[in-house]
């Protein structure tokens, strides 16, 4: 795992690959608890007999399912150290390459793509791509921003 201990640590980190994250496998278990907790059970992801003749040939993995892993996978591969509040402030974009087939394993490689000074800290704009072993194509490719925030309390 790679620690960013400060900030110029971080601004320096731009342009870097910071590693890649142990693979996890996707198991009909968790699609099953993430259909369960969205509402979303289409059966192209919760029912194996009827996927076996989609277009997939198996049961899939929600889209928002694999980019639900980010924070699990990426915790793996990189940390910002100090007393700094971090805070998710959005995707630019999210694009589902391709599907994630129940039992296949996933990973994410981390790159830092722009770091920029903000009044309270930095924002830093991260690409994640999740790759499926074995595949030629990743199942995920996001940007994702956080805004690293100095712990100075409200201002006035």
């Amino acid at each position: 795992m790679r620690v960013l201990n400060n900030r110029q640590e971080i601004a320096d980190a731009a342009g870097t690959e910071l590693g890649v994250s142990a693979w996890i496998t996707i198991e009909q278990e968790r699609i099953d608890l993430f259909a369960d907790a969205t509402g979303d059970r289409q059966w192209i992801h919760i029912d194996p007999e009827r996927a076996v003749d989609g277009p997939f040939g198996a049961t899939v993995a929600h889209g928002y399912l694999t980019l639900s892993m980010l924070p699990f996978l990426g915790a793996q591969v990189y940390a910002f150290a100090g007393d700094v509040a971090r805070v998710n402030y959005g995707l630019n974009t999210v694009r589902f390459v391709a599907p994630v087939r129940v039992d296949s394993r996933i990973r994410d490689r981390v790159k830092v793509l722009e770091v920029r000074d903000i009044a309270k800290g930095q924002q830093v704009t991260l690409q994640h791509t999740v790759e499926i072993e074995g595949g030629d194509r990743p199942a995920c490719v996001a940007e994702a921003v956080v805004l690293l925030m100095d712990n100075e309390g409200p201002s006035a």
